[in-house]
């Protein structure tokens, strides 16, 4: 029985356009997503049977692999959230207004202002090497916001960190619409960021108890 599913999209195709184009969503989705959640289940079929047959000659890959593809499929599951069409009031900046001041403190408080933050998050994942993602997080020892450049899904990451808003920076995420042009696929996500999800995610992870103490 499969222990992770994907999940469904919370919008049609189209929903994101002229940002991000429908055959990139479809494709994104069924295909580059789904074979996150089965590379996760299929490892973790293999770990069982490692375990039933007492047989750990592979397991530094599959432990890789484990995190390779279960990472895929959080930051996914996470990342269609964090977009929503410009016509249900995606993009711009959390404003107290909104209802999401609390959040807007969070990244003043932590990055200086909204500008600095968004500078810093843009250039994150616009010089990934190779593929990657740009991630804000929400570091529960400090009890502040920082901005990560994930490798691949999973390396590079600052231990307890908790994403709350991910920009993804590989080449399957906008090469058919952007070609090489990466730096105005990762400008061009700012006018689809779903503030509201950002901070829901965000007060949630404030509620978590931070692993080691300050």
């Amino acid at each position: 029985m499969a222990i992770y599913t994907l999940p469904e999209l919370p919008y049609d195709y189209a929903e994101l356009e002229p940002v991000i184009n429908p055959q990139i969503i479809e494709l994104h989705h069924d295909k580059h997503h789904a074979a996150y959640v089965k590379g996760a289940n299929d490892t973790l079929e293999q770990l069982e049977e490692a375990r039933d047959k007492e047989q750990w000659g592979s397991i530094n890959g599959l432990e890789k692999n484990l995190a390779f593809h279960l990472s895929g499929h959080i930051l996914h599951s996470i990342y269609w959230h964090n977009m929503t069409g410009k016509k249900n009031g995606g993009g711009g900046e959390p404003l107290a207004a909104d209802g999401v001041g609390e959040l807007a403190d969070a990244i003043a408080a932590s990055f200086g202002s909204f500008a600095k933050f968004r500078t810093q998050l843009s250039k994150a994942a616009a010089t990934t090497q190779g593929s990657g993602w740009g991630v804000l997080a929400y570091e529960p020892v400090s009890g502040r916001l920082i901005v990560e450049q994930v490798y691949d899904h999973q390396g590079n990451v600052g231990q307890g960190s908790v994403p709350i808003l991910v920009f993804d920076a590989w080449e399957h995420a906008f090469y058919l619409q952007y070609k090489n042009q990466k730096v105005d696929f990762i400008e061009a996500m700012w006018e689809v960021v779903n503030w509201q999800d950002v901070a829901r995610r965000y007060a949630q992870a404030k509620e978590r108890t931070p692993l080691i103490a300050p």
